[in-house]
């Protein structure tokens, strides 16, 4: 009986002093890295960001789904970005030119108020951690404490707008 006591106490035991560390594990997000030089010239660095809640949208600017999703992100970072919220987007275009009148026809036409930074993923000095790519576009939201909390391929749906408005508010 002892003994049977004594291989339930010590797996008790073993199993108590690895569960923390098994939760740590668990816990650590893949090492996340975006960091470029946005269209104005403002250098973006992910780590810059530490403690607010991040959306970013990998997008190319010829995608339809993009510009719909896109134009919601605007409206929602003029209305948030004093909350500890940023978005940034990561354009997915072939070229620099491609890109660059991209965002000539987005200064000219998208109130200030809403441009946010957005980086040319063909001129990004690093991205990493967010894994393969698939689809068009592509966002993560990204907490306070750097974890990512949604991965959405394909467009935002309802309940991402729930999760991200919820994330602010806590």
């Amino acid at each position: 009986m002892y003994k049977l006591l004594f291989k339930i106490s010590a797996i008790a035991l073993a199993f108590s002093l690895s569960a923390p560390v098994f939760a740590q594990q668990i816990k650590l997000a893949p090492k996340l890295a975006l960091i470029g030089t946005d269209y104005n010239g403002k250098k973006i660095d992910l780590r810059n960001y530490a403690g607010k809640t991040i959306l970013i949208s990998f997008y190319s600017a010829g995608c339809s789904v993009c510009a719909r999703d896109l134009k919601l992100m605007r409206e929602f970072y003029r209305d948030n970005n004093a909350k500890d919220f940023i978005l940034i987007g990561v354009n997915t275009d072939k070229t620099q030119a491609n890109f660059d009148l991209y965002t000539r026809i987005l200064s000219a036409s998208i109130p200030k108020n809403q441009q946010f930074p957005i980086i040319w993923r063909g001129n990004a000095e690093a991205i990493t951690g967010f894994g393969t790519m698939n689809v068009d576009p592509s966002h993560y939201l990204i907490s306070p404490d750097g974890q990512i909390t949604l991965k959405r391929e394909g467009t935002f749906k309802a309940e991402d707008w729930d999760n991200l408005w919820e994330s602010l508010h806590q």
